[in-house]
């Protein structure tokens, strides 16, 4: 019977542990704090009225571990959870370094 559970167990499909994580790409726009960067996420949307494309930005402040980010770097980040008040997100990789 024991036998019979462990492979019923084994056959379940697992669910990925942690979920999806939410990925942005945007560019830096503050490197100025201690492995902390302001990133700038712009969108486009519709306007209701007018239907023209409009840009939305939004600012995100992400953590740095390594501190490698400069401002105007495209970095890619992830959704984590809250570090401090603010920091909801953490770089995962950079994308293009900026130039200079």
């Amino acid at each position: 019977m024991n036998d019979m559970n462990a492979e019923q167990q084994a056959q379940k499909p697992q669910a990925p542990e942690g979920g999806r994580r939410q990925v942005r790409v945007g560019k830096v726009v503050s490197a100025k704090m201690d492995k902390t960067v302001v990133v700038a996420v712009e969108k486009t949307v519709m306007h209701r009225l007018y239907h023209r494309l409009m840009k939305k930005s939004s600012r995100f402040v992400a953590h740095d571990e390594a501190n490698d980010c400069r401002e105007g770097d495209v970095v890619s980040l992830v959704s984590t959870r809250p570090l401090s008040r603010r920091k909801r997100w953490r770089v995962q990789r950079v994308v293009k370094r900026a130039e200079g």
